[in-house]
C-alpha cells in the first residue's frame, strides 16, 4: 500500500438483498462517503451485493486488495440472513468466541426492554472474531467489530442508518483518527450555487475563460458540476495537510470563478435558493406573499421549511381555478378572456392580488402548464408566467420550460424565487 500523505483510500461495502431489490435506499454508502471524506479517507470504491457468503467474500477480498480501510454494514443482526460477521471470521481465520461481558450487556438490555430470558436468536451477537476490537453500539445491540488482516483494517457495522451513525460517532471515529493519525488529509469541499443556467452553458463560459482547469484549481483541487431541477452546484474540493491551506487554495479557486458565475450565483448555507430569498428579505425589511396556481404551494412549502421564515413570508394563495383567482386575488374577467389564464395580465394581477389581501411588501405570482395536457401550438406544455410585484412596479418573465410535470413545477418554483431575488436586490440572481 502506498503511504503519502492524501493517498489513504477506503472501499464500503453494503450487504443486504434489500439494497439490491429497490426496496431499502442505500443512505448509509452516502453518509459514509461524506464522513470518511472530511475526515481524510475518501471513498475510492463501493460495492453492494446479496445475503451470500460467496458475495460477501468477493467484495471484502477486492476491497482489501486496493485499500487500507474496509467498511463493511449489514448482515449483523439476529436472524439466519445476518451472515456477515460469520463469513468474515471465517475468510480471516478468526474463529467465533462468545464474549462473556457483552453477553452479560445483551441479557441486561433485553431485561430492562421486560425479557427474562435472551432470545437464543440474539446470542449470535456476543459472538465477536478472536483478537477484534469491539466498538460500542449505544443505539442497538449489534456491535461495530474492527480487526486487521495484511495491513488493512477491516469494520464491520451494523446496517441500521441510526446505529451505524453512532458508532462512527463514537469508538470507530477515535479509532481511524488514531491508526491514520499524521496521514490524513481531510478534503474539504465549498460550494457556488447557480440558478437559471444550464450545466452546459456554464461549463461554456469557464472553459472560454480558463481553457487549462489548472489556472483557477491548484494542485490536489477538482471541480465537480451537480446539477439538478433547481439549478446547478459547482462544488471545488482540495485535500491539505492543513485547514489553512485548503481555505487558501479554495479561496484563490473561488475568486477566479465568481465573475464568471456572478450572473446566475446565489449564496446560501444550505444551497436552497428559498433562504437566500429570506434572507434578501429581511435585509431589505420585506415581506413577501405568494399566489400559485402550477406549482399548487410548492414556493410556501420551500420558503417555510426554514425555520424563523414566518418574520417574512406572510401567506400566500393556490388557485388553481380561475374562481379563486378571481374571488381571492383580484383576476378580472377580461384578463382571463383576452390572454386566458396563463399570460402575462393575468400573472401581473395574481402578484398585486395576493400582495394587496395579505398586505404584504411583495407579491410573486405563478401561473403555467405543467402538462401531460393543456398545451396548444401558442402555449405549449411548459409555458410559465412569473409575477413580481413591489413598490417600484411589477416584473414579469415568460419561461418554456422543458420536462415531465414534475420537472416543470419544481423549476417553475424557482424560477419565481429567483425572480424574487432579483426584484429585491439582490446583485447576483439572474441574467
Amino acid at each position: 500500500m502506498a503511504s503519502g500523505l492524501g493517498d489513504l483510500r477506503t472501499v464500503v461495502i453494503s450487504v443486504g438483498n434489500e439494497l439490491l431489490f429497490g426496496s431499502t435506499v442505500d443512505t448509509n454508502s452516502a453518509w459514509l462517503g461524506r464522513e470518511l471524506a472530511a475526515l481524510g479517507l475518501p471513498v475510492s470504491r463501493r460495492y453492494t451485493v446479496r445475503d451470500d457468503a460467496d458475495e460477501i467474500r468477493a467484495a471484502v477480498a477486492a476491497g482489501m486488495s486496493c485499500s487500507e480501510l474496509v467498511l463493511v454494514t449489514g448482515g449483523l443482526g439476529p436472524t439466519h440472513d445476518d451472515i456477515t460477521r460469520g463469513t468474515v471470521s471465517e475468510m480471516l481465520g478468526l474463529p467465533l468466541k462468545v464474549d462473556p461481558g457483552r453477553l452479560l450487556q445483551l441479557q441486561e438490555r433485553f431485561r430492562q426492554r421486560g425479557y427474562d430470558v435472551l432470545p437464543e436468536a440474539n446470542r449470535s451477537q456476543a459472538e465477536i472474531p478472536e483478537g477484534a476490537c469491539v466498538l460500542d453500539n449505544p443505539l442497538g445491540t449489534a456491535p461495530g467489530l474492527a480487526m486487521e488482516s495484511d495491513g488493512v483494517l477491516l469494520v464491520l457495522l451494523p446496517g441500521v442508518p441510526r446505529e451505524m451513525r453512532a458508532i462512527f460517532g463514537g469508538d470507530l471515529g477515535a479509532l481511524l483518527r488514531d491508526r491514520f493519525s499524521g496521514r490524513l488529509a481531510p478534503v474539504v469541499h465549498r460550494m457556488l450555487h447557480t440558478t437559471g443556467v444550464p450545466e452546459s452553458k456554464l461549463a461554456e463560459v469557464i472553459r472560454a475563460a480558463f481553457p487549462d482547469p489548472a489556472a483557477y484549481l491548484g494542485d490536489g483541487m477538482s471541480m465537480a458540476f451537480l446539477p439538478d431541477l433547481r439549478g446547478v452546484d459547482l462544488r471545488l474540493s482540495v485535500a491539505h495537510a492543513s485547514a489553512g491551506e485548503a481555505e487558501s487554495a479554495l479561496n484563490r479557486a473561488e475568486s477566479a470563478l465568481a465573475p464568471l458565475v456572478a450572473p446566475w450565483r446565489f449564496d446560501s448555507e444550505s444551497g436552497d435558493l428559498a433562504e437566500a430569498v429570506l434572507v434578501a428579505l429581511r435585509r431589505g425589511r420585506n415581506t413577501l406573499a405568494v399566489a400559485e396556481s402550477c406549482t399548487a404551494g410548492i414556493v410556501s412549502t420551500r420558503l417555510t421549511e426554514h425555520a424563523g421564515s414566518s418574520d417574512v413570508f406572510v401567506g400566500g394563495v393556490v388557485a388553481y381555478s380561475n374562481g379563486v383567482k378571481q374571488a381571492l386575488l383580484g383576476v378580472t374577467t377580461v384578463a382571463l378572456e383576452s390572454g386566458g389564464a396563463v399570460s402575462e395580465v393575468v400573472a401581473q394581477q395574481m402578484a398585486l392580488g395576493v400582495r394587496e389581501a395579505v398586505g404584504a411588501d411583495v407579491g410573486v405570482a405563478i401561473t403555467g402548464i405543467a402538462g401531460p395536457g393543456g398545451g396548444s401550438q401558442e402555449k405549449p406544455i411548459g409555458t410559465v408566467w412569473l409575477a413580481v410585484s413591489t413598490d417600484g412596479g411589477v416584473r414579469t418573465e415568460c419561461v418554456l420550460f422543458t420536462g415531465d410535470r414534475e420537472a416543470v413545477r419544481e423549476r417553475a418554483a424557482q424560477a419565481a424565487l429567483s425572480l424574487v431575488l432579483a426584484s429585491v436586490g439582490h446583485p447576483s440572481s439572474r441574467h
